[in-house]
């Protein structure tokens, strides 16, 4: 699985780095990094809860290719 940011649609309420700070990171500027490539099955509930806290769904769970 791999986190999916649409930067357009970020407006860097954090509450995704809250709930994943391993995962995901704002900036000073309040951009959104996704900090990992791969997200590993043990990081898949925070990353779950991460994609689930945005209020606009800037981020997605997809499927690695």
């Amino acid at each position: 699985m791999k986190i999916h940011l649409n930067q357009a649609r970020c407006e860097g309420y954090g509450f995704c780095e809250q709930k994943a700070p391993q995962l995901v990171a704002l900036d000073d500027d309040g951009e959104l990094s996704v900090l990992v490539d791969e997200v590993h099955d043990s990081q898949l509930e925070p990353a779950q809860q991460a994609v689930r806290s945005c209020p606009v769904a800037a981020l997605s769970l997809v499927e690695s290719v």
